[in-house]
């Protein structure tokens, strides 16, 4: 049975990691639904996070290679300058976009636990879905050259917010990218290049955690059954995101959201 739950909890990650829906926001509540605490939350979710990360990995593995490239280039070969520019700056704003949540995780890391619970959740979701329904018809004309370091330092300041469990990163940052009036195939690919050194950070902060965690290895196999889900059900559930925000629907995910509030406050009441 704890197998299946944690194979469960994968396929929820999955499905939510890319969604702009809040993955550690729907794992809490699954987990409080079902009144389990058969494992730690951030120790799950730095695992499911892993499943996640390879997987949207493998889906912008061309871009980032890319960029990581150009990146190089831009620095070492000075004949090159001229060419790599525009994705030269695009890795900075990435970096400059990360560095405000990067500091804030820092300086609040152990804080994170005692924001969850379901009060909190509620008023999470709500957010997420006000920001989502604000945005619902915004479709801008920047394109990735376009992008300026005033609209990398507004991204990164909004995406600060996301360190509070049911905060969708993905959909704050999709909604400041689109506030900024990027594209909406543009907004869509920053948020999940940005998506990489922040996922990344944050792993690597609760690897600590993780490691000294009493009886970690005989977790292993319900964790690696996780993290194998949520990598597969993320593959699919970026699709499915892509689509939507293409065709402008992400008021869709607004309802979503709205939904959740009030089954929240009518379930927990």
């Amino acid at each position: 049975m704890d197998l299946i739950k944690y194979i469960i909890l994968g396929i929820i990650q999955g499905i939510t990691e890319p969604l702009p829906i809040s993955s550690s926001g729907h794992i809490f509540l699954f987990k409080t639904i079902f009144n389990t605490n058969l494992f730690n939350s951030l120790n799950f979710e730095i695992i499911s996070n892993f499943g996640s990360f390879i997987a949207i990995f493998i889906i912008f593995f061309k871009d980032i290679k890319d960029l990581i490239i150009a990146f190089f280039s831009y620095i070492f070969k000075k004949e090159k300058r001229a060419k790599n520019l525009a994705k030269f700056k695009y890795c900075l704003y990435i970096i400059i976009s990360t560095i405000p949540v990067g500091i804030v995780g820092l300086l609040f890391k152990d804080k994170v636990e005692e924001l969850y619970s379901i009060k909190n959740l509620a008023w999470a979701f709500l957010i997420t879905a006000i920001a989502l329904f604000l945005v619902r018809n915004l479709k801008g004309s920047k394109e990735d050259k376009d992008i300026t370091l005033k609209d990398a330092i507004i991204i990164g300041l909004m995406q600060m917010i996301t360190i509070i469990p049911g905060i969708s990163r993905s959909g704050t940052v999709l909604v400041a990218c689109l506030l900024c009036k990027l594209k909406r195939e543009t907004a869509l690919k920053y948020t999940f290049i940005l998506y990489f050194p922040v996922s990344a950070a944050t792993m690597l902060l609760g690897v600590s955690d993780l490691i000294s965690t009493p009886d970690v290895t005989s977790m292993l196999v319900p964790y690696f059954a996780g993290l194998i889900a949520a990598g597969i059900v993320t593959y699919f559930s970026y699709a499915w995101l892509s689509d939507w925000v293409k065709k402008g629907k992400l008021w869709k995910f607004s309802i979503y959201c709205l939904v959740l509030v009030i089954f929240i406050l009518i379930y927990f009441r």
